[in-house]
């Protein structure tokens, strides 16, 4: 999948596209869907999507708390996956903030881009202020030349809409395997593995460690995960035990991901690995001593095992 960042200087072979737009943050069933109606409109027009980077809120909140389900390179990845063949990362300043929704299609959409068509979710807006909305979008796209597409939202059983405000909800509330349901996927944190105390070995249970950095912080505790591990050789996934918080136990403040991996002997000083959250086992709690907490692990690798033997692909 190619990426292109700015909009005024796009290739001519991606000119002509088809393409989904949205902020896909975690790319869930609702995005994939967008997705998968922009690649069969394409029908041999390169098939792509529009994102905005940095997301808007953080633009206009940037001291706010992390609230993403995938950054950037994660959601890069996800989209490729889907088969698209054009990422179009428009980078949110103050001209793109700025700007009316009817300059938004013409200069940016059609001119700049050159996009043949879009496909947009029922709620989507855009624009300055975001005045544009589904109907603006078709009415200038009519004049333009640019076909719209309206994708309905993906609905579940008990009749919710998959959103990324309820998956995070749910890891807010400990809630990964309701996670998944709505993403289609593990929700999945990646990063370099740090060099942490190494109290993990002294006991018996190594741990990688991760510092969550631009993503949601999901509830603090105990989970069972499966970790994919890269390096020369490629990818291998492992399953395993992690513990997402502030460890109680040491008197530590800063929040940390430490994961244990099952049947892994290795050093993982910096590799890059990737955390998904397949369930929750417990929360986290302080505890009077090192054979206290070392009883304690092991009861949750063997928790986390069951689990992990009884689980497939959400």
């Amino acid at each position: 999948m190619h990426v292109i960042r700015d909009w005024r200087h796009v290739p001519e072979r991606w000119r002509g596209a088809v393409a989904a737009i949205g902020n896909f943050d975690g790319v869930h069933r609702g995005h994939q869907a967008l997705i998968g109606r922009a690649m069969e409109r394409a029908a041999g027009r390169p098939a792509g999507a529009v994102v905005f980077e940095p997301h808007p809120v953080e633009y206009f909140k940037p001291d706010a708390p992390s609230f993403r389900l995938t950054p950037f390179d994660a959601k890069a990845r996800l989209l490729s996956a889907r088969g698209l063949d054009v990422l179009f990362a428009l980078r949110f300043d103050q001209e793109l903030a700025t700007m009316s929704a009817e300059n938004f299609v013409r200069d940016v959409l059609r001119g700049g881009l050159g996009l043949a068509a879009v496909v947009v979710g029922a709620d989507f807006q855009f624009g300055k202020g975001r005045k544009g909305n589904l109907d603006l979008l078709r009415r200038e796209g009519e004049a333009l030349g640019l076909g719209v597409e309206c994708v309905d939202p993906v609905i579940l059983k008990d009749d919710a809409k998959v959103s990324s405000t309820l998956i995070r909800e749910a890891l807010k509330n400990g809630r990964p395997r309701d996670a998944a349901r709505d993403l289609g996927h593990w929700w999945t944190v990646e990063g370099h593995v740090t060099r942490g105390d190494q109290r993990g070995r002294t006991i018996g249970f190594p741990t990688a460690n991760l510092a969550l950095k631009g993503t949601i912080e999901p509830a603090l505790g105990v989970y069972a995960v499966r970790v994919t591990v890269e390096d020369e050789a490629g990818a291998k996934t492992y399953d395993g035990v992690a513990n997402f918080g502030r460890r109680p136990t040491f008197d530590k403040k800063d929040v940390l991901l430490e994961v244990h991996l099952f049947d892994f002997a290795g050093d993982l000083y910096g590799k890059r690995i990737a955390v998904a959250f397949v369930e929750f086992v417990r929360p986290e709690r302080k505890f009077d001593g090192l054979e206290s907490l070392k009883t304690q692990i092991a009861a949750d690798c063997e928790a986390a095992r069951t689990i992990l033997a009884a689980t497939t692909l959400p």
